[in-house]
């Protein structure tokens, strides 16, 4: 599991898994765009449902600039995560930089009402160099 998803991190019994991978068929470097992929898995390891309901990230260029993206949900959904269960999705970013980072957290609701966030951890956002 550790070399699919090398990036880890745990709340409250709440496990956020997440790979990266570079699309050279989706980028341009010459007109300054670098694409990646991005899979998350949110793992449910606590002994009652959770629901996603917002998303916030925080995505950072090669130069430092800093992007906040805030939402519902993610890819269209607000997943109720059932205990000893996982939901899966798949989203892109584009950078103007062939480096980057990307962070943030999910705002989460527990059966009982609770609402908590729970970390999505820091990855890079790495472009091959050109002839690699």
């Amino acid at each position: 599991m550790t070399a699919l998803f090398p990036n880890v991190a745990e709340t409250r019994q709440v496990t956020v898994r997440v790979s990266v991978s570079y699309l050279p068929e989706q980028s341009e470097p010459a007109r300054g765009r670098w694409f990646w992929a991005y899979h998350v898995r949110i793992e449910n390891d606590g002994s009652t449902a959770v629901q996603l309901l917002t998303r916030h990230w925080i995505i950072t260029d090669g130069r430092g600039a800093r992007h906040a993206v805030e939402g519902e949900g993610v890819v269209g959904e607000q997943p109720v995560i059932a205990p000893g269960a996982s939901f899966d999705y798949v989203s892109g970013c584009p950078l103007a930089t062939p480096t980057g980072r990307m962070e943030g957290s999910y705002h989460m609701i527990a059966e009982d009402g609770s609402t908590f966030d729970v970390a999505i951890p820091r990855f890079a956002l790495v472009a091959p160099a050109v002839g690699a």
